[in-house]
């Protein structure tokens, strides 16, 4: 048993009072551990808010890279099917160029014919009587004839010299080709951002110009978190910007073209 000397003895008020004082210092302690535990649950709210914005920004990057992927790939495979047909058009520039080298050959070897021809005609023109040269009538056989195969000659001459001008138009429309291949090829994967939309004129500004290669009359993709949703043709270029008309026909019904709208190059119809 515990024993209180008379001057400690415990009163009511003394108990009172001391429970009252341990009851403060618990409603304070209550208080910051409440204060304590808003303090957490607030941190931990704005942490998995931030967990879930950075998880939502990871997905779209990821879906706006796949999607570039797939454009990219898309185009490449466009480009690779006149790739394909490369090496035939090569095969027929060279066979073009070594007909055309063979039509020069018959054309000079023609022309060498004609100018013998009218030597000959020349030569063969009724003079003054020699008891010793063909009749009068012969000789106009002999010059008849040699005018007969002048004409033909002059025709064949002339179908050649068609015949090297289609040749001459063929080569150069397969160098012009080959070149519009190798400036495709080095734009794949150029890409930008829609800055502007005119939904009453239907045309987009770009953040792309000349400098990055764009040219009049191409066609560029555009991509929307990760999903294709429609083309522009460009209509004029700046050095750092250009102008592109939306091609409504690709859009999906109540699909509106806004501005941060991905551009993704397609290629030229020039």
């Amino acid at each position: 048993m515990l024993s209180f000397s008379p001057t400690f003895a415990p009163t009511p008020k003394t108990l009172i009072g001391s429970s009252i004082l341990l009851l403060a210092f618990a409603a304070v302690f209550g208080g910051l551990n409440v204060s304590k535990t808003k303090t957490l649950r607030s941190t931990a709210v704005q942490a998995v808010a931030a967990s879930e914005n950075a998880e939502q920004a990871r997905i779209k990057k990821e879906n706006e890279l796949k999607a570039r992927e797939s454009a990219i790939a898309a185009q490449q495979a466009k480009i690779a099917d006149p790739d394909d047909k490369t090496v035939a058009s090569e095969e027929q520039l060279a066979q073009i160029l070594n007909e055309k080298k063979q039509l020069e050959t018959k054309l000079q070897d023609k022309n060498t014919e004609i100018a013998a021809l009218q030597k000959q005609i020349e030569e063969k023109q009724p003079a003054s009587a020699n008891p010793g040269a063909a009749s009068t009538v012969e000789l106009q056989a002999q010059l008849d004839d040699a005018r007969q195969q002048l004409d033909s000659a002059e025709r064949e001459k002339n179908l050649l010299a068609d015949k090297m001008q289609a040749v001459r138009e063929r080569s150069s429309q397969l160098e012009e080709e080959k070149k519009r291949r190798a400036v495709a090829r080095s734009k794949v994967g150029v890409h930008g951002t829609i800055l502007a939309v005119n939904q009453a004129y239907n045309f987009v500004v770009l953040n792309l110009g000349g400098r990055n290669g764009v040219e009049p009359h191409s066609e560029m993709l555009i991509v929307r978190d990760g999903t294709f949703i429609g083309k522009i043709r460009i209509s004029s270029v700046e050095p750092a910007t250009a102008i592109g008309d939306i091609i409504t026909s690709t859009l999906a019904r109540g699909v509106q073209v806004q501005p941060g709208d991905i551009v993704i190059y397609a290629g030229s119809n020039s």
